[in-house]
């Protein structure tokens, strides 16, 4: 881990190409705080995994109680058949088709999970050194209580992705490939079907594979997404800024206008699959919601951690 030291900063941007969830740019502080200088990785989840034994919520069977929290009232209970283990993998389509369907590349497969990425017969297995993925916001605070650490906040991660590089487009500046070099895993190409791999990388890439940023830190744009503390909510910046009501939380702490159902987490810095032509998330300001009940094959997470705190007394 490294130590961030917090600190004033803006939070989002007002640039005219970002997304309608990162506006508008507000000013923010946060407290000092450590945090993984890396994603958790496979070889690490796997070590929690044999400790404790603990199964993910791609490995347990999908509870319908659970389920119908998320949808419209009335939704009739599916065949128990259709209820399997598994998760959403990417399966990239062999030709153009248009990016306003999701499903003609993301796939539900049975058997997906972390220990298996692409399904039954795939492993990790070579890629112990990948961020853990199909991981669900459960999963990931079970780790972080077994290691002793926590999921940041949307305001640390940002911070912390950033390197004191305030104001700027990415991570390092406000131009993608300086001089012509690749600093973080994305796509490109043609989003969905045609990844070109210029970054020597077409799925997740082994953790360090990219230049730090100032803070030291690997891997904050690009790669997989990762999970944050924070309940998502379309609308948080304008409300920070004073430009929409404050959310009531009392009905639903989160809120996505396309899915008033929702009941999702915040992801911050995009992933192997954000490419220029669809999806141009690999920015520090972008953010989006994620189900805190699933997991996919591009969302991982890093750990923070809070300083210890030294209680004084009068006879020290």
């Amino acid at each position: 881990m490294v130590w961030i030291p917090g600190g004033k900063f803006t939070m989002g941007t007002n640039e005219a190409d970002a997304y309608p969830a990162e506006k508008p740019a507000v000013q923010v502080e946060v407290d000092g705080y450590w945090i993984d200088t890396h994603e958790v990785t496979n070889e690490e989840y796997s070590k929690f995994v044999e400790a404790t034994g603990y199964l993910t919520l791609a490995e347990r069977k999908p509870e319908w109680e659970e389920l119908k929290k998320q949808l419209p009232p009335g939704t009739p209970k599916p065949d128990d058949l259709i209820l399997t283990p598994g998760s959403m993998v990417f399966d990239p389509p062999s030709y153009a088709v248009p990016t306003t369907d999701i499903s003609l590349w993301w796939k539900w497969v049975d058997g997906a999970s972390w220990k298996h990425p692409e399904g039954p017969g795939s492993t990790i297995e070579g890629r112990e050194n990948h961020p853990v993925v199909h991981i669900a916001f459960e999963d990931a605070e079970a780790y972080a209580k077994w290691i002793g650490k926590r999921l940041p906040t949307e305001f640390e991660w940002e911070f912390a992705a950033r390197g004191g590089m305030n104001g700027k487009r990415f991570a390092w500046g406000d131009e993608l490939t300086p001089n012509g070099q690749y600093l973080a895993n994305t796509f490109q190409g043609i989003f969905p079907h045609q990844n070109e791999g210029k970054d020597s990388f077409i799925g997740t890439s082994p953790v360090g594979s990219f230049p730090p940023n100032s803070f030291g830190l690997f891997d904050m744009i690009g790669n997989v997404w990762e999970l944050t503390a924070d309940w998502y909510d379309a609308l948080k910046y304008a409300r920070l800024a004073g430009q929409a009501p404050k959310l009531d939380v009392g009905m639903n702490p989160c809120y996505n206008p396309d899915n008033p159902f929702a009941m999702e987490r915040v992801m911050k810095g995009g992933s192997y699959l954000c490419a220029a032509n669809y999806c141009v998330n690999y920015r520090p300001s972008a953010r989006q919601g994620t189900a805190y009940d699933s997991g996919t094959s591009n969302v991982g997470f890093r750990l923070v951690k809070d300083p210890d705190v030294k209680t004084l007394s009068l006879n020290q």
